[in-house]
């Protein structure tokens, strides 16, 4: 594709050299660069694009990019330079050029919030597979292109991948992709340049403090999916959220709200609950669901909204809704010998810890609940004795480990956890940094018919501790445990 037509409308400020050149590549890591590609200078939150010019040049770019700085002069060759007003902004429209703007070729799904991203994204996915479609999905969790998978990095990942991933549904004949749209994500112009049909916002809580600073900082970013959105789309809102209302002050895009409390343009209610499911009832109908919680009852009625927003029928969307399972490590429950039941949950937020706490404690009030938890080190610390607070509130019985420790000492994390508990919460606390021991010690110790939430990892089958990658899936450890177990009876 020719240059000029790859930078069109992306805050070119001036152009030096052959803006018809034929570009075979747009990177913005200079690793990848090879032969006729172009490189993306661009500004990053921990390293700065423009440091690697000079490696791109010797991979042999053939066109810059750049924000500021110098020029440096290459080695060989004719190459182009072009001077943008925002390199994370140009990344965006430029990776969506290159591709020949894919989002506007089949309906774009985006949803922001606090937390039921991965949930919400991944049940539309399948419902609109089981229904026939050919989708995509870019999650926390996994990227599809139909049926065919690829590992994700990243919530929201960068621009040219994120477009790279939209070029391939739309090769493999998909009408619908879902995705999930962190405030990282916004506040990086990672969405910048894109399509998005429909907009579903969840909820908003305390996180990713670490990043942002303040709330108010973390819901101005919030706010931007929204305010961005073109006039052909359709707003999708919690209500019941107090934010709700905000993320919709500015934007072009028709706005249906939902609740599970009061009026709204579609409305749930839960009617029956058990470990097995639920029994809803969305805008006047029944539909059974085999996920549980309150918080899974705004995730059933953001999807039912969403595919309403797209035209779907109301009775066979509540049919298929019946026969979809919970995502991978969000409430996945194990049983085991005694009659115990482990449930796997990523709740890593005071907000969703508080969610599934509350869940399993209406559930089933008669049974001794145990709360196992860490919090991810180089992360936002001011969470860690929040989350202290809301184990306290609900569990007969606390361990607090390890999560993903990354560069902090696992030990100085924990020391952080409990300092949110009260006297009376401590004297309830164990404390095992060794997750695995942890567990193990959880299990064995819990009493007949006792719940036990692993809560942190869900779906993650791994563990940062320092700098390195270990394979660590809760799931195999649980069937380790309960079969030393019942050798032992």
């Amino acid at each position: 594709m020719r240059l000029e037509d790859i930078i069109r409308n992306s805050g070119v400020l001036e152009v030096k050299g052959n803006p018809g050149i034929e570009i075979t590549a747009v990177c913005n890591d200079s690793r990848k660069v090879a032969p006729g590609a172009m490189f993306i200078a661009v500004k990053g939150h921990d390293t700065d694009g423009h440091a690697y010019i000079g490696k791109a040049l010797e991979a042999g770019a053939v066109a810059i990019v750049y924000e500021d700085g110098q020029i440096p002069e290459p080695a060989e060759g004719n190459v182009t330079f072009v001077k943008v007003s925002s390199s994370r902004h140009a990344i965006a429209i430029m990776a969506a050029n290159f591709y020949d703007n894919p989002s506007r070729k089949l309906s774009l799904v985006g949803i922001t919030g606090t937390n039921g991203k991965t949930t919400t994204v991944t049940l539309l996915y399948e419902l609109f597979m089981a229904q026939g479609y050919n989708c995509g999905l870019l999650s926390t969790i996994a990227n599809y292109v139909g049926t065919r998978s690829s590992e994700a990095v990243n919530t929201t990942a960068d621009p040219i991948t994120i477009n790279f991933l939209l070029d391939e549904m739309v090769k493999a004949g998909c009408e619908y992709c879902f995705m999930e749209v962190s405030s990282i994500g916004v506040e990086q112009e990672r969405v910048a340049g894109l399509d998005f049909k429909v907009a579903i916002f969840s909820n908003l809580t305390h996180d990713h403090l670490d990043y942002h600073g303040t709330f108010a900082e973390y819901l101005r970013c919030k706010k931007l999916f929204f305010d961005n959105l073109g006039s052909a789309a359709t707003a999708v809102i919690n209500i019941d959220d107090r934010h709700g209302e905000v993320m919709v002050q500015n934007t072009r895009a028709k706005v249906e709200t939902y609740s599970c409390k009061g009026m709204a343009d579609h409305t749930c209610r839960i009617v029956e609950e058990s470990f097995e499911g639920m029994l809803l009832r969305i805008d006047g109908r029944e539909a059974w669901t085999r996920l549980i919680g309150r918080h899974n009852a705004y995730n059933i009625l953001a999807i039912y909204s969403a595919a309403m927003a797209l035209g779907a029928d109301p009775e066979e969307t509540l049919v298929a809704i019946s026969k979809l399972e919970p995502a991978k490590g969000r409430l996945e429950v194990i049983r085991g010998p005694k009659g115990l039941s482990v449930i796997i949950d990523y709740a890593h937020t005071p907000d969703a810890l508080d969610n599934v706490l509350r869940t399993l404690r209406e559930i089933d009030r008669g049974k001794e609940l145990i709360c196992l938890f860490g919090c991810g080190g180089d992360r936002d610390r001011t969470k860690r004795p929040e989350m202290a607070k809301v184990a306290e509130e609900y569990s007969d019985r606390i361990f607090v480990t390890s999560d993903n420790s990354r560069t902090e000492r696992t030990e100085d994390i924990m020391e952080e956890i409990r300092a949110g508990f009260s006297p009376k919460g401590l004297s309830k606390t164990v404390s095992i940094a060794d997750r695995k021991e942890a567990i193990r010690t959880a299990i064995m110790l819990a009493p007949s018919g006792a719940i036990i939430l692993l809560a942190g990892k869900g779906h993650e089958t791994y563990q940062i501790l320092g700098t390195e990658k270990r394979h660590f899936d809760e799931r195999e450890i649980v069937a380790e445990v309960f079969s030393q177990m019942q050798i032992n009876e």
